[in-house]
């Protein structure tokens, strides 16, 4: 999936992007200048927002691609490829420009997040790998912000490795979910490789290894005794594990001048943390931290926060890492303009279901904020020839609901999209993961807290420039004709 494995994923395209390849190749297309964009239609789980990730794996993508004598030779023997098609594929190198928003960024459906302006055969072949990074990244960046959003600046640590879809989703699932605000993981080579903290502390086999729980709870208490966080539910919560956590609390970490946590991974975490709270609180023990797991996302999350749940820290699992309400982000890869001859000619994709006609050209995306208040209100996307003067007042308008408009004043825009590659050198310098991180916590703060609602939340507008609706329409007229 993402090239941790395996340098070079040339080959992992879907097969009609090489037959189409070879195709426009014998028809003489080679020289064709394609513009493709990649965006989805939908937030996952009806969210207000989106949070982009994945770039960094396109990035490492374009710059290795390349097709070795092994891979050429597996081509021939399909017999559907011309000599010539082959021939080109060895000399392959990408010579295109791309453009991106920056990774952690907030995103809305129907906005180009990347765009590839390059020779049509270069810009099919990035097709598949370009959609998996944007969409498996993207999803679980967002749905691990949703989840640190949810536990309302308590921690929350990405303990998801063993459920996730492979190693490769296991380890760039930790880092989208650190760009999203999760700083911890359970994954020691993704806190390794994205200096986030490793975490981890004991599974129910070690209290099961020893002759007692007491035993186990002592013996990790003396190997740990600053990271001591012992798992109180193997037995009987209140009755065994919570007193044995306590006798060695008294015994081993208070005489060292250390504090210590318990963690619970099963039974009614309402009732058990706010037990657990009382006695620990009785006992002396105030500034002892619990923890909690099993199965939790952001829906659990507000439920036992509105039961008054005593958590300090949440361990999220599998339902973040594989976002498990809604494991489909559903980006898409669409052709917008072709240039051939020098002619400029903009496509376009036209269907019944109104959220799957495309919108096309080359285009700009520009986020509008109001200067009072610093919010984003709506992004607007410009043909590539087009300025906004945030100097003067403006009028968007619903590109589906034309008649649903909006005057605004006293704005601020900001282009969204930066130019990654030129010329198929990369120009870009990624920020580091941490730069990353407080980027989006920036993205995120800047929408009203009904933008972010998690039921219903407010709709975001994507509007469309005059000139850029108006050659919408025109093709799509063109188009009924034809």
């Amino acid at each position: 999936m993402t090239g941790e494995i395996n340098n070079n994923l040339s080959m992992l395209t879907d097969f009609y992007e090489l037959t189409m390849g070879n195709g426009y190749l014998k028809n003489n297309m080679q020289n064709y200048e394609a513009v493709f964009d990649a965006f989805f239609r939908k937030v996952p789980d009806d969210g207000g927002f989106a949070i982009f990730s994945g770039l960094e794996q396109i990035i490492n993508y374009i710059e290795n691609l390349h097709f070795t004598d092994e891979d050429i030779s597996y081509l021939k023997k399909q017999n559907v490829f011309d000599d010539e098609f082959l021939d080109y594929l060895k000399n392959f190198k990408f010579s295109g420009d791309v453009w991106a928003f920056p990774e952690g960024s907030v995103m809305f459906p129907n906005e180009p997040i990347v765009t590839i302006k390059a020779p049509i055969i270069e810009a099919q072949i990035l097709e598949t790998m370009i959609l998996i990074s944007l969409n498996f990244s993207s999803l679980i960046a967002t749905k691990a912000n949703r989840i640190v959003r949810a536990a309302n600046g308590r921690s929350v640590m990405e303990f998801g490795a063993r459920r996730a879809q492979g190693p490769d989703a296991s380890i760039l699932g930790a880092r989208a979910t650190a760009i999203a605000g999760v700083g911890i993981t359970s994954n020691t080579l993704s806190a390794q490789k994205y200096g986030m903290k490793p975490s981890g502390t004991m599974a129910h086999s070690w209290i099961q290894a020893f002759d007692s729980e007491y035993e186990a709870f002592e013996t990790y208490a003396k190997l740990y005794p600053d990271n001591c966080v012992l798992l109180v539910d193997t037995f009987d919560t209140l009755n065994s594990g919570l007193p044995n956590a306590i006798k060695v609390f008294d015994n081993i970490l208070k005489p060292m001048g250390k504090v210590g946590g318990i963690r619970i991974d099963s039974g009614d975490l309402a009732y058990l943390t706010k037990e657990s709270r009382r006695i620990l609180d009785k006992a002396g023990y105030k500034d002892v931290k619990i923890v909690v797991s099993n199965s939790i996302d952001e829906y659990k999350i507000q439920s036992l926060l509105s039961q008054n749940a005593q958590i300090d820290s949440f361990g999220i699992g599998e339902r973040m890492i594989t976002s498990k309400s809604e494991p489909v982000f559903g980006g898409v890869y669409k052709l917008v303009q072709i240039e051939k001859n020098g002619d400029v000619i903009p496509k376009i994709k036209v269907s019944n279901n109104v959220e799957k006609i495309t919108v096309p050209g080359l285009k700009k995306v520009f986020r509008l904020y109001d200067k009072k208040t610093g919010k984003a209100e709506a992004d607007y996307l410009t043909l590539e020839d087009e300025k906004v003067d945030d100097t003067k007042p403006i009028v968007i308008f619903d590109p589906n609901y034309t008649w649903k408009m909006k005057r605004m004043e006293n704005f601020s825009a900001r282009e969204m999209q930066i130019k990654i590659f030129e010329n198929g050198k990369r120009i870009y310098n990624s920020p580091d993961i941490n730069e990353i991180n407080a980027y989006c916590k920036k993205e995120v703060k800047s929408l009203w807290d009904e933008v972010k609602r998690f039921d219903s939340p407010h709709n975001y507008y994507v509007d469309l420039s005059q000139k850029l609706w108006n050659l919408k329409q025109g093709l799509i007229l063109k188009a009924k004709e034809n």
